[in-house]
């Protein structure tokens, strides 16, 4: 199962259906990062310490980060969907076929 690190935007939601689902996922709050406006740069770096792939809705910022440099944990970006529980079933979906994360864009549209 993945581990994953969802960036302060990320709907709540979907990150308990992942947990559900056996995925290991650290939200800003677990972490005590949130309400602090961390850069996304910032953030992928932690994620990246962690070994954790970053998962987020801010998807032109993680993309253009991705583009600089693949030396991360893996970056998921979604766009919204108020499905959560298909939107975490795609995640989910797409992660099965991943062997590893690392240096990683993984795209995730509405159905």
């Amino acid at each position: 199962m993945a581990r994953l690190y969802s960036n302060e935007n990320f709907p709540l939601p979907v990150v308990r259906r992942l947990a559900d689902l056996g995925h290991d996922v650290l939200t800003t709050v677990d972490a005590g990062k949130a309400g602090v406006a961390i850069p996304d740069a910032d953030v992928l770096i932690y994620a990246t310490e962690l070994g954790r792939a970053v998962l987020t809705l801010n998807r032109k910022d993680f993309i253009r980060l991705h583009l600089q440099s693949s030396d991360h944990a893996g970056i998921i970006v979604c766009t919204f969907d108020a499905d959560f529980g298909a939107q975490a079933a795609r995640i989910a979906d797409l992660l099965k076929t991943c062997s590893d994360l690392k240096g990683q864009l993984i795209r995730v549209n509405r159905g």
